[in-house]
């Protein structure tokens, strides 16, 4: 799922939402995003959250089981200025809105002290342990182009080099190969801000996901008309 503001990317989030309307409620949701702000390490919190939806209910048994099978700490730092979880819930709410006292969530925040495969780990034998369906979001843009973001790699063609650029991490994640894709990233200098969300997410899906399919992909600029400065948003579904 991106999270930009809601004119930007939620009608792409829309897409993958969609597909967790119409599939099986889970017992529980995990929700990974990136650290924006570098402050503070991979962390957890297990306070409920509030939206203007009203109180979304973190699993706060099951955030306890993760600390202690991971190296995922308790931490509210890394959340203080963080938007990539919370611009999600929202829509959570809104596609739970027929199970919304049985919705349960657990935030992780991804920060510079992470282990992709142990983080995976934990994660996987935490819902294993709890014997919980759980559906996992990563949270993340694509492409940040431009100026603005100390990125300009071309400067003809951005529509089509944009997506060039983007279609290449997505075919990593379609192939389920998070080594790959973050290989992939740090040859292009790629600036998918929740690249280790998606790698995590992936880790996890081996040996689960039968398929993987792009719902949507566009850019900012396909909204604004202006690739001076754009960012991609894709909604990608393992099933």
């Amino acid at each position: 799922m991106p999270h930009a503001g809601y004119a930007f990317s939620g009608p792409c989030a829309a897409w993958s939402y969609k597909e967790i309307a119409e599939s099986e409620f889970p017992d529980l949701f995990v929700i990974i995003g990136p650290n924006h702000s570098g402050m503070g390490r991979t962390s957890t919190i297990l306070d409920d959250w509030e939206t203007p939806f009203g109180i979304i209910k973190a699993d706060k048994e099951f955030g306890k089981k993760l600390i202690g099978n991971s190296c995922i700490v308790e931490d509210a730092t890394a959340h203080l200025h963080e938007h990539s979880i919370e611009v999600q819930l929202p829509f959570l709410q809104f596609v739970s809105k027929d199970h919304l006292k049985d919705l349960r969530f657990v935030p992780i925040t991804i920060g510079f002290d992470h282990n992709i495969k142990e983080l995976a780990s934990g994660i996987k034998k935490t819902i294993e342990e709890s014997g919980k369906k759980a559906c996992i979001i990563a949270s993340s843009d694509f492409t940040h182009y431009g100026f603005s973001y100390g990125y300009v790699p071309f400067s003809t063609d951005v529509k089509e080099n944009m997506q060039k650029l983007d279609s290449g991490a997505i075919e990593f994640i379609k192939n389920l190969d998070s080594e790959g894709f973050l290989n992939y990233v740090k040859i292009k200098e790629a600036t998918i801000c929740g690249a280790v969300p998606i790698a995590v997410l992936i880790e996890l899906m081996k040996g689960k996901a039968k398929k993987v399919n792009l719902m949507q992909y566009y850019t900012s600029a396909d909204i604004m008309g202006d690739y001076n400065n754009a960012v991609g948003y894709a909604s990608i579904v393992f099933k």
